[in-house]
Formats: C-alpha cells, structure tokens, sequence
C-alpha cells in the first residue's frame, strides 16, 4: 500500500469510531486538546500523525490505540 492510503483508511477509521460515540469533529478536538481543524485533516487522510496523538486520540475516545489501526 502507498502512505497516502494508509492514512485514509486510519482518517476513515477515527471517524467511523468517533461517529459510533455521536460525537462531532470539534467536540472530538476540544475533549483530546488538539486544534478544532486537525481531526478533519485526519480524517480526510492529509495528516500524518504521531503516535502520541494516536494514543490521545484514542484515550479521549475510550478505545485502545490498536482499535484506530483496525483497517
């Protein structure tokens, strides 16, 4: 697989669990300390995040980090 695949299958994945919690983008930014923005270049696969916020994105979500990486 090419990177920029990799990172739309894990954009599609965030949102598809952050969906099943109702949650919107923004409240998803506020609840895990990121910028409003960054969770919708996530999810449309234009950013390459770090594990860190991998993990703290999974944290705020109540999910372990290998259920993000589930694509």
């Amino acid at each position: 697989m090419v990177m920029n695949e990799f990172l739309k299958l894990f954009g599609q994945r965030l949102a598809a669990v952050r969906k099943e919690r109702g949650w919107s983008q923004e409240q998803l930014a506020l609840e895990s300390g990121v910028a409003r923005s960054y969770p919708s270049g996530i999810e449309r696969g234009q950013r390459n995040i770090s594990l860190i916020k991998i993990c703290r994105l999974a944290e705020t979500l109540g999910v372990k980090p290998s259920v993000l990486l589930e694509f």
